[in-house]
Formats: C-alpha cells, sequence, structure tokens
C-alpha cells in the first residue's frame, strides 16, 4: 500500500505541475470567456493518479481515491463513455472544487468551462452536485 501511495503521490506531482504550467499559459480574458460557455458533466470523481496509473475507480477504489486527493493528488472526472476531465480550480471561488474532492468514488454532475490544451480535457469546477 505504501508503494502504491508512493506511486500515487509522484504522478499526481507531475500530473499537477503539467497542469499548472499549461493552464498558466491562458490568458485572464479566456477565463471570462470560457465562463460564459459553462457546461454540466456527470460522471465519477476518479483520482488521476490512481486511475491513469492501473485504472483504479469505482466503489471498490472510493477509500484510496478520497486518501489521494485528501493528500493533494489531482482529480478528474470520468463520464460512462469513458471520457476523462482534468478538474481545475475556478480561482475566483474554489469553494466548489474544494467540496468536489469530498465526493472522491461518487458520481456527480459538475458544471464549469470546458477548455482543451495539448489534447488534455479540463472542467473548470463551479458546481457539484452528487447524484
Amino acid at each position: 500500500m505504501k508503494r502504491i501511495l508512493g506511486a500515487c503521490l509522484i504522478v499526481a506531482s507531475a500530473l499537477l505541475l503539467f497542469g499548472a504550467l499549461a493552464f498558466a499559459a491562458t490568458p485572464m480574458a479566456h477565463h471570462a470567456a470560457a465562463a460564459a460557455a459553462a457546461k454540466t458533466v456527470s460522471g465519477e470523481i476518479v483520482d488521476l493518479s490512481c486511475y491513469l496509473g492501473h485504472g483504479a475507480k469505482g466503489a471498490a477504489h472510493k477509500e484510496c481515491a478520497a486518501t489521494c486527493i485528501a493528500n493533494g493528488g489531482p482529480m478528474g472526472l470520468l463520464t460512462d463513455k469513458g471520457v476523462l476531465y482534468v478538474l481545475t480550480m475556478n480561482h475566483e471561488n474554489p469553494d466548489a472544487f474544494n467540496a468536489a474532492k469530498k465526493h472522491a468514488g461518487d458520481m456527480v454532475k459538475v458544471t464549469g468551462a470546458i477548455a482543451m490544451k495539448s489534447a488534455t480535457r479540463a472542467l473548470e469546477v463551479n458546481a457539484v452536485e452528487a447524484i
């Protein structure tokens, strides 16, 4: 378990750095335009380290996902069609993103702007609701 958590933290750190660099280059004017195009997407909140590393998801992985996300690991939203979104924080209102962390392993609806950078889908968390 320690070995898996260690690997999760390494992958999480790399993903977090990549995401921060990719989205830091986005001008603030883009944030305003993207906010106007908010979408609602349903799926499971997964911790990206375990999901991307070894496909872990679902009820059997809920406790580990909660631990990884609580320890700062990145999270994503996996739709029932297998589409994965990296969940990002709205810098002007981080409350919804922080609330999403409490739904690790749960099915939710997330509302926010969708962005695409370097073939990575991202969804800014402006609202989250359990389903």
